[in-house]
Order: structure tokens, then sequence, then C-alpha cells
């Protein structure tokens, strides 16, 4: 992972003066200061919507408008490119350069599909992949989508299970990680989820060049109402799933595991007042690769709590009222909040549900 003091250093060289003379004296100053550049979406006090790049103080720096609510972030390494995916069941994603004011270049969905929320950059910058809805077949998509020309879609891969949320790309850029979260839902009921009763949630690892299904790793009957929603990679290559769970509110279902390839999964067994004070439910996981951390949070209790990456033991239980976002901060991580809070700051926002640390080295 790069040092943070290489994140703020890349951002004011790839900004250029042209992006920095634009910024208000006070954001100028909070740049300055940063040691480290995330970017979230927001909704603003007159209820409008925006991404914002911010400081680890939870100093707003800039903002970039959106044409309607946000959920998931992307950003690549290479590029700079950060792209903000609209919350299901939207049909938007736009992406910006955080270092320019240049033009976003908006995408939308094609006919009979719905983007998820979530999506990642191949390690090289050149593919953008997006978690999308066929809705009308029940089937989770990967859309493909060319980042040197204009992000056309050039294709998709199945992503051989239903309800696709969050998705991620290992290091060499040779496998995706898909989240099924099992749940089945149509535009035309909104947000409602349609198969509680029958629900079927997945972990699956395809070949990023062919599609084709390399492994799929089902949760067990018993836990067929875990729906398993993000993931994220720690340094060792293992990845970390974290989930939702759909029925009763006194069960104590596994809300955090891991599995690597060729592995089964393994649940962390939290402790039952950890479990609790996430309210059965997992919004967001982040990898500290730095420290070997590993850290969720859960709006339902307003919970974040930090794990032993290489343990799973739980070494930090936090309260904060409606915690959405997280993300590695250069020690820990940086939290967010619905209510306006990041790393203890309030703003006249309210922070989404996640969070992307951005920096390019250069």
């Amino acid at each position: 992972m790069r040092s943070a003091l290489i994140d703020r250093r890349a951002f004011v060289k790839a900004a250029g003066v042209t992006f920095l003379a634009t910024l208000r004296p006070g954001a100028l100053m909070a740049l300055e200061r940063a040691d480290a550049v995330y970017a979230s979406g927001i909704r603003a006090a007159d209820g409008s919507f925006a991404v914002a790049t911010v400081s680890e103080r939870g100093e707003i720096i800039d903002q970039v408008p959106l044409p309607a609510r946000a959920h998931g972030m992307a950003f690549s390494t290479v590029t700079g490119k950060t792209v903000a995916f609209a919350r299901r069941p939207g049909t938007y994603a736009m992406i910006f350069d955080p270092w320019n004011k240049g033009e976003p270049i908006v995408i939308a969905a094609r006919e009979g599909r719905h983007f998820y929320g979530h999506g990642t950059f191949s390690p090289d910058g050149k593919l953008l992949y997006a978690s999308e809805n066929d809705f009308d077949n029940n089937r989770g998509i990967i859309g493909l989508y060319d980042a040197r020309n204009c992000f056309v879609r050039i294709g998709e891969y199945e992503t051989y299970g239903t309800g696709p949320h969050d998705m991620t790309v290992s290091d060499d850029g040779k496998l995706l990680i898909v989240a099924n979260g099992g749940i089945e839902t149509h535009p035309d009921f909104g947000r409602t989820k349609l198969n509680l009763d029958h629900m079927q949630p997945s972990l699956t690892l395809i070949d990023a060049v062919t599609g084709r299904l390399i492994e799929k790793h089902a949760l067990p009957p018993q836990y067929a109402q875990v729906s398993t929603r993000h993931v994220d990679i720690d340094a060792s290559g293992r990845i970390w799933f974290a989930c939702q769970y759909e029925g009763h509110r006194n069960d104590l279902p596994p809300l955090v595991g891991h599995f690597a390839k060729g592995e089964d999964l393994t649940f962390v067994p939290l402790p039952d007042d950890t479990t609790r004070a996430l309210g059965n439910y997992v919004g967001a996981i982040a990898v500290n690769r730095a420290e070997n951390l590993v850290g969720v949070t859960s709006p339902i209790e307003g919970t974040s709590v930090t794990l032993d990456a290489r343990t799973g033991a739980v070494l930090k239980v936090e309260s904060l009222p409606d915690a959405a976002g997280i993300a590695p901060a250069p020690h820990g991580f940086a939290v967010s909040s619905y209510g306006g809070e990041f790393l203890g700051r309030k703003s006249d926002v309210a922070w989404d549900q996640h969070i992307v640390r951005i920096g390019r080295v250069g």
C-alpha cells in the first residue's frame, strides 16, 4: 500500500495549477494539510447529490454534481479515473477525474439492466467492470466497459448467481471476485426484495479474460438468508466478505468471513455482543493492508468494528450513529456517517454508504 504522504503529493502534483486555482481558500488549505484523500457520494443540505473529495480530517476539498444518488465508488490508481455508481436500481454511472475540471462522462446501463451500485477497474486501468442485474431473466451480470474509449460497453460476463452487489479484482488482474447477495429484485418493484424465502447467496471467482466460472462458493442451507454483499482483499491475497442478514432480528448469524482460491469459506466467529452491535448487518468492509486490519461498519446500530486480518480477532468496537463508509487511513480506518461525520468532523452533508481512497503515484 502506498504511504499517506504519496497520496497527498500525487494528488497535488496531478491536479496542477489550474485545478488548485479553482479551489476556495479553505479547501486549498484542507488539501495542503491532508495526509490522504478520499471520495464519497454525498447528499447536500439542499437535497442535491454529488461526489465529494475529502481529506482524512473530514474537510471537503471539492464536489462534482451527480444526476441522482450514488452508492459505491471505484478508482484507478493508473489513470486516476473515479467512478460513482448509481444506487440500485439506478441506471447511471459517472466517471470523472478528481485532478481536473474536465467534463465527467455519464454512461447508462443497457436496456433491460440496471447497476447494482458497485464496480472495479482492472489493475491496468483499461477496463471498468460493473455489477448489473439482467432483471427479466434474474441473472447477475458483470458489464465490461472500455476505459480507453469513453467507457463504451464492450461485453458482459455472468456472475453465476443472483443479485450481485460488490465486486473486486485480484491484484494480478486474473480473477474477478463477486458477492452474489442471492436476492432477487426487479425495478418494477423498486427496492423490494422478492425472494427472501428462497435466497441463494454465493461468492464466485471468475476468469477475468474469458468470463469462465472458476469457483462458486454457495452458502450452506442454514445460512441461506445471510446475503453476501461486500468484498475486499488483504495483503496476502485472502478475500474478505461481509454479509447482511435477512432473517429474524434475534438470530446471531455469521456476518464476516474469508476465503482464497481453492479454499472453503471460513466465517469469523464474532462475539455475540459484536454481532448484536452490528445489528445483523454489515454495510461496508475495507482492508488496511499496511496494518493487517479489516474494518466493517453498520448503520443499523451505528457501529464500526476493527479486526486483525491475521487472526480475525476483534480489536476495537466503536459507536458511531448511522455509520456508513469505511476505507483505509494512514492509521486504522476513515469512517463516515449518514449524519455528516467523517473521522469525527461534522459537515452539513450526508455521506453515502461507501468511501474510496484516491491517490496516484507519478
